[in-house]
Parts: C-alpha cells; sequence; structure tokens
C-alpha cells in the first residue's frame, strides 16, 4: 500500500473515530463530496471535486462530463427507503462516478451511512466476498439484482459494532486492489 493509500484508510477511520461521520448529508451528492474531500484531503488536489474529465475503466466509460451534474442531480432525487432502492441509487452513483479517483471507496462509505440511517443496518463487508462483488458491480449497470442479493445476505443489526465498521473499511481498500497485510 503506498503512502496516499495509507493516509487515506488513516482519514477513513478518523472520520469515524472523531464522529465526523455523524455530520455528513444522507443520499445526496453534497454527502459524498464531503466523504471523498475528508478521506483524500490533503492527498488529492481535487479531493471533492466532482470531475470534469471522462474516465473509463476496463472498457466502461462512466457518466460522460457533459451531464454529470445534471445526472447526479437526478439520482440525489432517487427514492432510498428500501435496501433496493438504496442499493439502485448506489448502482447509479457508481455509473456516474463523478470522482477523478477514489470512488469506489468513498462510494461505500456513503452507501453504509445510508443504510444505517434509512434502514439501521449496516453491510458487514468482511463477509462479501471480493470477486463476486466486484463482478457483480461490473453486471449492475445491466441487472442489479445480483449486487442486491449480495449485500442484502451480508446485512448487520450492528450498526455501532466498531470491529464490523472498520473492518469494512479494510475490506473497501482491498476491493479497489490494496493487498489485506499487517498494515491494513
Amino acid at each position: 500500500m503506498n503512502n496516499i493509500d495509507k493516509k487515506s484508510l488513516e482519514l477513513a477511520y478518523r472520520l469515524f473515530e472523531t464522529g465526523d461521520i455523524d455530520k455528513i448529508e444522507i443520499g445526496t451528492t453534497n454527502g459524498l463530496q464531503q466523504i471523498h474531500s475528508y478521506i483524500f484531503s490533503g492527498l488529492y488536489s481535487f479531493a471533492g471535486q466532482i470531475r470534469v474529465k471522462n474516465i473509463a475503466k476496463g472498457g466502461f466509460r462512466f457518466a460522460n462530463t457533459l451531464y454529470l451534474n445534471e445526472i447526479l442531480v437526478k439520482i440525489e432525487q432517487m427514492p432510498d427507503n428500501t435496501i433496493d432502492e438504496i442499493i439502485d441509487k448506489y448502482v447509479e452513483m457508481n455509473i456516474a462516478h463523478p470522482f477523478m479517483e477514489g470512488n469506489g471507496r468513498t462510494m461505500r462509505i456513503w452507501l453504509d451511512i445510508l443504510i444505517k440511517t434509512k434502514l439501521k443496518k449496516l453491510v458487514n463487508w468482511q463477509s462479501v466476498d471480493k470477486m463476486l462483488y466486484l463482478q457483480a458491480m461490473e453486471r449492475s449497470p445491466i441487472n442489479s439484482l445480483e449486487i442486491k442479493t449480495l449485500l442484502s445476505a451480508n446485512l448487520t443489526d450492528e450498526i455501532n459494532n466498531r470491529e464490523i465498521i472498520f473492518k469494512g473499511i479494510e475490506q473497501s481498500y482491498y476491493y479497489e486492489g490494496y493487498e489485506k497485510s499487517d498494515d491494513l
């Protein structure tokens, strides 16, 4: 894990340890920007800023910047009262991919606080297999049933369990390709 990732992981822990997570807007683009700014502050010059360049990953082009701001408004307006609605909103935000870097880690925290606030549940990310998750997310723009099934099966009522929260953050970094080690 490089220094940027280590520092970002420390900042993600701090977001929860300090209670600053409770100051984040729930389910909004602004809330997503607040999280991104917090965990990448001082690491990326664009921390918390909506991207102005088009990006792609693995042959998939994320939302075009010409329409990104309008798309983000529409996503924010999506209902988020059930697990299916929340995951649909998460999938759409992933397609938008509003930042140049750090989207996955930011969006999983955003998803966690949305589920925690709306449903009094939390995804136990330790139980979500990396390959199954990545494959489900890759297919989610076409069909979100797989990611809904995977995440729904790994919900817990232990929303204030520090170990589940912090291991979930570690798992989020692991999904992005950072190897699990003593540093994580």
